[in-house]
């Protein structure tokens, strides 16, 4: 047990000094802050935002459940990006895992800073931004959102994958060298055996969070519910607004209890 002292004594000066001064750089970042948000904020706006709000509100409802219809084959195109995206991030994350984890990095001092190189830039750059930068690229359509999916999800599923790998056991790797096996023959029977059980759980997890992303890059031009919204949007049809937004919502309830039970069965 650790030594406690046998009475209270208080902070000396120099430790007082220095509880002082951070709390003074905290409210002098509070206020710089402040400054900022104030600075383009129109507060005559804001004050009017809930009446605003209140009105929107009730345009929404009810909801034009005549528009549902037209809203399968865009559903049908949301899940197909979501699905065909996280199947590419997966195809794509694999090596990249295998080349960023320590016990299985082929050349460790160059192949492993590349790929957490990698890692980290998909995970910087939202699917937005991708599906902006591919939608300018490519030209409007699920390929864009498809491919904005699987470069974001690269950095998900290589990260959890790659600690994984480091996290398996040394002692069936020794097991498995020792009969003289190959370096390829000590992944297939010691660490990938290992590392099934997370790799299906992650994916399906990528899955049901590119569900929820996929929903929302119509916006820029990438097709789907996305692209519906916004046109609805544009044209202040507040009703079919709120039908597209239902839909949204049962999709990504559904996508997530199929993602809990599938992980469950699995893990």
């Amino acid at each position: 047990m650790t030594d406690l002292p046998d009475r209270w004594q208080p902070r000396g000066r120099t430790a007082r000094l220095a509880l002082w001064m951070g709390w003074l750089c905290l409210v002098a970042l509070f206020v710089w802050c402040w400054q900022v948000m104030n600075r383009n904020t129109i507060w005559l706006f804001v004050q009017d935002a809930p009446r605003q709000a209140a009105d929107i509100g009730s345009r929404m409802i009810p909801p034009r459940w005549s528009y549902l219809p037209e809203l399968m084959g865009p559903l049908w195109d949301t899940l197909n990006m979501a699905t065909l995206g996280t199947l590419l991030g997966v195809i794509l994350a694999v090596p990249v895992a295998f080349c960023a984890a320590r016990n299985t990095s082929p050349l460790p001092l160059v192949l492993r800073p590349a790929a957490l190189f990698v890692i980290v830039a998909s995970r910087s750059i939202n699917s937005l931004i991708w599906a902006l930068l591919l939608v300018a690229i490519l030209g409007p359509g699920l390929l864009a959102g498809i491919i904005a999916i699987g470069l974001r999800s690269i950095g998900f599923i290589g990260k959890l994958l790659y600690e994984a790998i480091e996290e398996t056991d040394p002692r069936q790797v020794e097991a498995v060298t020792a009969t003289g096996a190959s370096r390829a023959q000590v992944l297939n029977y010691a660490i990938v055996p290992q590392i099934l059980p997370a790799f299906w759980g992650i994916s399906v997890f990528r899955w049901d969070i590119n569900i929820r992303e996929s929903a929302i890059l119509g916006l820029v031009g990438a097709g789907g519910l996305g692209l519906k919204l916004q046109n609805s949007l544009n044209t202040l049809a507040w009703p079919q607004v709120t039908t597209i937004l239902l839909v949204i919502l049962a999709t990504v309830v559904l996508s997530e209890w199929v993602s809990a039970r599938v992980r469950a069965a699995i893990i």
